[in-house]
């Protein structure tokens, strides 16, 4: 995982699709880099952003719809 300080310059960010609809929880992706997906606040869109290998953020994210993440 890398951190870019600054991702606003990313193009196509996205809100998640598992984000709070009521705005406190939110992120979003982009698909600006490939082979990796930048991650960020929504609320924050000049502030950093967590960048992950495509492949672990795949397998994140089968893990959350499969349920296997909890609290």
């Amino acid at each position: 995982m890398t951190v870019i300080p600054d991702a606003s310059a990313l193009p196509s960010w996205r809100k998640s699709s598992y984000s709070d609809n009521g705005g406190g929880g939110c992120i979003e992706v982009s698909d600006g880099r490939p082979g990796h997906v930048p991650v960020r606040d929504s609320k924050n869109p000049h502030g950093p952003a967590l960048v992950f290998p495509a492949d672990r953020w795949s397998a994140f994210v089968a893990a959350v719809k499969d349920g296997d993440l909890r609290a």
